[in-house]
């Protein structure tokens, strides 16, 4: 796996990332089958999964390179070009904040999906903005559970990554990079000095506090869902690939 999807603790989004890694480990093998990854881009979780075929696909956008990805099918942003039940399994990762018509899209994961089917997904509920301007929205708890509800699936894991202290800690490393890191990244030396003294502590200081103060998950960084479809949504043309 990329070292970008499985940083080390020098590394300043160690945090988030290694708290969807652990996730994606555990839950990853309860997916089988013919896989469709919804906005897999380079399919950084691929290695993973254990399943017969494994199919991504992605929006085309004019306004972003996809020369290093790994995009099996583009779609248009509206209906996915697959017959209806054609996957025993759907797997999603930071892609629905960037997915300004959601609802619309779920009844699409929906009509592709086998019924009793298992969709896996993640999505930022703490977490700056990112690939602007195509950043649309954050999802509470409360909030994906009753869109994935609506849109017929039932909920069979639900969970939060990153207690609130882990979370301020890695906003703050966000901050970091960005505002301090960034000017003096170009400096070799001082570079891996920066790395050491500002991520490193930052990363380390959010496990120690984190286990030393009362874990509290009232703030966090990701939901995590797996859920079933157990109802069929809607009926839409089919466009076989």
């Amino acid at each position: 796996m990329k070292k970008e999807f499985n940083p080390d603790i020098l590394q300043p989004n160690y945090l988030i990332r290694q708290g969807l890694l652990k996730a994606f480990t555990r839950l990853s093998p309860r997916l089988k089958g013919r896989m469709l990854d919804f906005g897999c881009g380079t399919k950084p979780y691929q290695s993973l999964f254990s399943v017969d075929e494994y199919i991504g696909v992605d929006y085309e956008n004019p306004g972003h390179s996809h020369l290093n990805e790994q995009i099996d099918v583009f779609y248009d942003g509206k209906t996915l070009p697959f017959e209806h039940a054609q996957f025993d399994s759907i797997f999603s990762s930071e892609v629905f904040e960037h997915v300004f018509n959601l609802p619309d899209i779920l009844i699409e994961l929906n009509r592709v999906l086998k019924r009793d089917g298992l969709l896996l997904l993640s999505c930022p509920f703490s977490f700056c903005e990112h690939e602007v301007p195509h950043d649309f929205a954050r999802y509470t708890s409360f909030g994906i559970r009753h869109l994935l509800q609506e849109k017929g699936f039932e909920i069979v894991v639900q969970e939060k990554t990153g207690s609130t202290i882990e979370t301020i800690h890695q906003l703050f490393s966000v901050y970091c990079y960005f505002n301090i890191f960034k000017k003096i990244e170009k400096i070799p030396v001082v570079r891996s000095a920066g790395r050491l003294f500002i991520f490193g502590v930052i990363n380390t200081s959010a496990k120690i506090w984190g286990k030393l103060l009362p874990r509290d998950k009232t703030l966090y960084m990701n939901n995590i869902v797996l859920c079933r479809k157990v109802n069929e949504i809607a009926s839409k043309p089919s466009h076989q690939v």
